[in-house]
């Protein structure tokens, strides 16, 4: 595949990661207090299925593994919201199984090669290594998140989610500039503002 038509679907996912962050934190503003509305996850599911494709595509594991660890957590928020079940269900069951066929289509037809994802020549193992590392603590705010809301039985986003975005977006921009990957660099230099601001809103509430 064209390396212009790879690149679109990535900056198309950074550009719906970043509108929903831009629409969470307007929302904020106005609200003078942190909150979630549905469009977040919403865009989050969507976003989230399009990079898992451009990080296939880039032959790039820890971009894939970054979302294959939160794209069932945004479901789950939706659920948590009351907004899953209005999807209609054939789209519900596309969302929920498409993923995984793709991964079995694939994987089947010999199109997925484990040890070229690990072995890509163009990311060196100690890059793959600080690139997963990043993914997972930025993974890992969603998985807090995940507990909170579980916890409380209402979707929000707390103290600890901005804090550890915060700090796996810094390593992730740090991998984007050595991988010379526009897409990351671009996306989560734009989210470490957001992540900031509603870090600063959310003490100044509990203040």
């Amino acid at each position: 595949m064209k390396d212009w038509l790879i690149y679109s679907i990535g900056f198309l996912a950074q550009i719906l990661f970043s509108s929903r962050l831009l629409i969470q934190w307007v929302t904020s503003e106005k609200q003078r207090k942190v909150i979630t509305p549905t469009t977040f996850w919403t865009l989050s599911l969507i976003a989230s299925f399009l990079l898992f494709i451009y990080g296939y595509l880039r032959l790039d594991f820890a971009i894939m593994l970054g979302q294959s660890l939160t794209y069932f957590i945004y479901i789950r928020n939706l659920q948590l919201q009351g907004q899953w079940q209005k999807f209609p269900k054939i789209v519900r069951y596309l969302l929920l199984i498409v993923p995984i066929l793709i991964v079995i289509f694939y994987y089947n037809n010999n199109k997925i090669d484990i040890e070229l994802l690990f072995k890509n020549e163009a990311i060196p193992t100690w890059l793959l290594i600080l690139g997963i590392v990043a993914q997972v603590i930025f993974t890992l705010r969603f998985v807090y998140q995940w507990i909170h809301a579980e916890r409380h039985k209402a979707s929000s986003l707390p103290m600890g989610f901005w804090v550890l975005s915060l700090i796996g977006a810094s390593l992730i921009l740090t991998y984007a500039i050595i991988r010379e990957d526009p897409v990351l660099f671009v996306g989560h230099l734009f989210g470490m503002i957001i992540y900031a601001r509603n870090a600063y809103l959310m003490r100044q509430t509990n203040d």
